[in-house]
C-alpha cells in the first residue's frame, strides 16, 4: 500500500528548497474517485491536469501530469497517496467501498472532498458509513493545511458563489488526530482550477484557488 507519507522527503525538499532545487525521481500520482448514486464524478474535467501542472512549476514536487480514475472497490485504491472526489449531485457508496475507504484512509491515505455545490447531503450521509462516530468538524483558520506552503490567513477561499454562505474546510481523523478527508464546502476549488476561460474568473481568484489546491495536496504528502 503506497501511504500518505511516502514522499515525505520529497515535499520537504521542494517546499523548503523551492523550485529550482528540487530533485527527485519518484513520482506521485492521484487519483479521482468515481462513484455511483447517479452524481458527475466526472465534474470540472480539465482542474486536476490543471492544478498538477500548477503544483509541479511552483513546488517542484514530482507529481504525474495527469491524474488516473479509481474505484473504491478496486485495489487500485491502495496505490495513491491522495484521492479526490467532486461531484454536484448524489453519492452512494456501498458496503464494501465504505469499508475499504475506510482501510485506506486509517492506513495512510488521504481523500479530498470539493463540493461543487449540490453534493453536501449526500456525501455527509455516506462518509457516517466510513466513519459512523464522526461528524465532520470545521478546521480552524490556523490549521497547518491553511498555511503549509501558501497563507490562507482567513481560511478556505471563496471561489464561486451560490447562496451567499461563507466558505469552510471540514475534516474527519484517525485516532491518533490525523486529518484523514478534509471537506471543502462552498468554495467550488476545482471550478477554479479549470483553464481560466472555462469560468472567466480573475485572475486572482483563480490563483488562491490553485494556491490553495497546492496546499491540501502538500499537507497530504506531508502528514
Amino acid at each position: 500500500m503506497l501511504l500518505a507519507g511516502v514522499l515525505l522527503s520529497v515535499v520537504i525538499s521542494a517546499v523548503g528548497a523551492g523550485a529550482a532545487t528540487a530533485q527527485t525521481s519518484h513520482a506521485f500520482q492521484m487519483a479521482r474517485v468515481k462513484y455511483d448514486g447517479g452524481g458527475d464524478w466526472y465534474s470540472d474535467p480539465e482542474s486536476l491536469p490543471e492544478l498538477l501542472q500548477f503544483v509541479r512549476s511552483n513546488t517542484g514536487v514530482d507529481v504525474s501530469p495527469e491524474p488516473e480514475i479509481v474505484e473504491l472497490s478496486s485495489d487500485k485504491v491502495f496505490r495513491f497517496p491522495y484521492l479526490y472526489l467532486t461531484g454536484h449531485g448524489n453519492v452512494r457508496l456501498t458496503e464494501r467501498e465504505a469499508l475499504r475507504l475506510r482501510r485506506y484512509l486509517l492506513g495512510g491515505g488521504f481523500l479530498h472532498v470539493d463540493d461543487n455545490y449540490g453534493l453536501d447531503r449526500h456525501i455527509r450521509r455516506e462518509m457516517k458509513k466510513v466513519f459512523p462516530d464522526q461528524e465532520f468538524v470545521e478546521l480552524p483558520f490556523d490549521h497547518p493545511i491553511f498555511n503549509v506552503h501558501y497563507q490562507f490567513a482567513n481560511g478556505l477561499p471563496k471561489i464561486h458563489e451560490h447562496d451567499g454562505k461563507p466558505p469552510q474546510g471540514f475534516g474527519l481523523f484517525d485516532d491518533s488526530g490525523r486529518l484523514v478527508v478534509f471537506y471543502s464546502y462552498e468554495s467550488d476549488l476545482g471550478d477554479g482550477w479549470e483553464p481560466e476561460d472555462v469560468h472567466d474568473d480573475p485572475p486572482e481568484i483563480r490563483q488562491a484557488a490553485l494556491q490553495m489546491g497546492t496546499n491540501i495536496m502538500l499537507y497530504a504528502l506531508m502528514n
